[in-house]
């Protein structure tokens, strides 16, 4: 039998970061997430995405790909959407699994790594996510939070997860490019849930701490409630969110 192992430089885990003026997070949660998968010893791949930003991130991110060689660096010129910046990334992972995770460091980095090392211990049929049971938000936001969780659930009763947008989300490359994720917009999170949950992928989920943002402000606006409400209906409408006969055959191969 032939040898399979992977080439020595190749990535176990490529990141997608995707950024949208966050010049006062980039240089405090970049370090200590490529610190922490370097004290892990996992081979990271990360590429940030610069998501149109008007400051100084795109500035700072050529600066950590120049440095590091773990850092990889995807411009775009145009905002057109969260979901788009990690869809542009996704062509540019070479690593066996594909996440992303925000630039704002909420998660603890130490947890992304413990996330991935369990993720890597299964049989790699998994989405892999954190699940933040502690969350630094007002009143306001978690009352929001919930309602939106609750309803997700009643439209997809069979959905395991009590925090649908947690992230980082990590799943094998050839997982993530069988979904065909099409949501340019915040819809991308729920998107990833429902189609791996119809590709028969189980949900690991490690609860977390979620801290406050490092810095800067949170992108998320009044409107961006109305826009999950209209795309759920949608999705639960749609016969293009059901996962295909051929994507679902190859999960269940690689399960045997």
């Amino acid at each position: 039998m032939g040898n399979t192992a992977l080439p020595a430089d190749t990535p176990r885990l490529s990141l997608i970061m995707p950024c949208y003026n966050e010049d006062q997070a980039v240089g405090y949660s970049i370090p200590r997430l490529l610190g922490a998968f370097r004290t892990a010893r996992i081979n990271l791949q990360l590429i940030t995405v610069d998501n149109g930003s008007t400051d100084r991130t795109r500035k700072l991110l050529t600066e950590f790909a120049a440095n590091n060689p773990e850092v990889s660096l995807c411009a775009l010129n145009v905002n057109q959407g969260y979901g788009n910046g990690i869809l542009q990334g996704i062509p540019l992972c070479s690593g066996e699994w594909l996440g992303f995770v925000h630039a704002d460091g909420q998660v603890d980095p130490e947890d992304v790594v413990r996330l991935f090392e369990a993720a890597a211990a299964t049989d790699g049929n998994v989405l892999a996510k954190v699940c933040r049971r502690f969350r630094m938000d007002g009143w306001k936001r978690k009352i929001v939070s919930g309602g939106y969780n609750v309803l997700v659930r009643m439209l997809w009763p069979g959905l395991p997860s009590a925090d649908i947008n947690g992230s980082p989300k990590l799943l094998k490359r050839d997982h993530a490019l069988a979904l065909n994720l099409q949501s340019k917009d915040w819809f991308l999170d729920p998107e990833i849930m429902i189609k791996a949950h119809r590709l028969g992928l189980r949900v690991l989920e490690l609860n977390v701490f979620a801290r406050m943002r490092s810095n800067g402000l949170s992108h998320v606006r009044v409107g961006t409630c109305w826009e999950f409400l209209v795309n759920l209906l949608k999705a639960r409408l749609t016969p293009s969110f059901r996962a295909t006969d051929s994507a679902r055959s190859h999960v269940e191969q690689a399960s045997r």
